[in-house]
């Protein structure tokens, strides 16, 4: 491994998380909890849910446990209500404990060495080391920031990681994009059903 990997992924990890966080900015209570997919995809509780997941992988597999309240891999409630946030769940709330999540996880990853052994119960071949939990935390948190990027765009056409890359939207700019791609998916349709 190149000697900084460690250096390198966490601080990519903070950065995706960073991106996360932002999407949910100035947005109203019903859109950060509005289900945008039919299997219900919000932004909180994209938020929510890596809060909880790394709870447990930086936590739990390397015998430090994260002091909050999440619930344990194995608890009977642990996967139910970790996709969404409940009435009762403020926003702040959640937010608070995503940022006591990531304290939590940068102590464990400045802590321990790159190669450091961890125990994932609830994987095939649990027997990991801290190199193979940050890069599948940096993949889920990645993969869940582009969930959270396309729900943005949908509620208020907002895009980008964060505030500084973001550009002025030009709507008549982006429906003429549109456009073009939907005549050329037509198009290629067509070709694929028609005979030659």
């Amino acid at each position: 491994m190149i000697a900084d990997s460690k250096e390198r992924l966490h601080h990519q990890l903070r950065v995706v998380r960073e991106a996360l966080i932002w999407k949910l900015d100035g947005l109203s209570e019903y859109d950060v909890r509005r289900p945008m997919t039919a299997t219900g995809t919000n932004l909180l509780g994209l938020v929510k849910h890596r809060a909880y997941s790394d709870a447990r992988y930086f936590g739990d597999v390397f015998g430090r446990p994260f002091p909050g309240p999440v619930p344990t891999w194995n608890a009977p409630e642990a996967w139910k209500n970790e996709h969404w946030a409940a009435e009762d769940e403020t926003r702040a709330e959640i937010l608070a404990l995503h940022a006591s999540v990531c304290a939590h996880a940068d102590a464990t990853i400045e802590a321990l060495t790159i190669d450091a052994p961890g125990h994932v119960p609830w994987w095939p071949q649990p027997d990991v080391q801290l190199f193979t939990i940050m890069v599948h935390s940096l993949t889920d948190t990645t993969r869940h920031a582009g969930h959270a990027d396309i729900l943005r765009e949908q509620l208020d056409g907002r895009t980008g990681t964060t505030a500084e890359y973001e550009s002025v939207i030009d709507f008549d700019a982006r429906e003429s994009h549109r456009a073009l791609l939907e005549e050329a998916a037509r198009a290629a349709h067509l070709r694929s059903v028609m005979p030659n």
